[in-house]
């Protein structure tokens, strides 16, 4: 099985798009794309999340496309159904591992504590989302917990921006960092694609 760090290519941005439609889920896309980025994450957080998906799958071709807010196996189902090529989530039950172990994908569970953690690990995940980051204790969670969890990186997601984005991707157990900082709702509605380029661009500069 690919690790889901593999899939990012050394990319350390998790950008995270949110679409009323399949047209705005392709700009975006297309938007991040030119930034240079090679993998997205469509939540299916919209009716049109899932159309979104497959409509970015088919328009843009160079990009790696998972789904997010994969919650229980009937949305898994839609979501390997609808093409994605890896799965996140934003929390964790022995249920949704269990499912999660077998579905044949990339997987990066949600954990917003240490008995997630260690139930995620259990399942043979070793990589992980912290989410909600900045609510689940933060850098220095994820700073307090690598010598507890030695094998376990992290990408945290949820109250991760532009400002602190340097502070989790400074610490040794921290692969990524996922946001939707980068595709503000007010440049989607506007149509400014250009301003979630700049902003890829912004967030992946070495």
């Amino acid at each position: 099985m690919t690790r889901f760090s593999e899939l990012m290519s050394g990319q350390t941005l998790l950008p995270i798009i949110q679409a009323n439609s399949s047209e705005e889920g392709v700009n975006i896309a297309k938007a991040m794309a030119e930034a240079g980025l090679n993998l997205v994450e469509v939540v299916l957080r919209t009716e049109a999340s899932l159309d979104a998906l497959s409509a970015i799958k088919k328009e843009v071709p160079s990009l790696c496309v998972g789904a997010g807010t994969v919650i229980n196996k009937d949305i898994l189902k839609k979501a390997i159904d609808a093409g994605s090529d890896f799965i996140v989530t934003p929390a964790v039950s022995r249920g949704l591992l269990a499912d999660l172990s077998s579905c044949g994908l990339p997987v990066l569970p949600g954990v917003s504590n240490t008995g997630d953690i260690l139930l995620a690990l259990e399942a043979g995940f070793e990589e992980q989302k912290l989410f909600p980051a900045s609510l689940s204790g933060g850098a220095p969670f994820l700073s307090a917990v690598s010598s507890v969890f030695k094998s376990v990186s992290f990408c945290p997601t949820g109250g991760v921006n532009q400002n602190n984005q340097s502070d989790y991707l400074s610490l040794p157990n921290v692969f990524a960092v996922g946001g939707t900082w980068i595709a503000k709702k007010e440049w989607v509605a506007e149509g400014n694609w250009q301003a979630v380029t700049d902003a890829c661009r912004e967030a992946t500069k070495g």
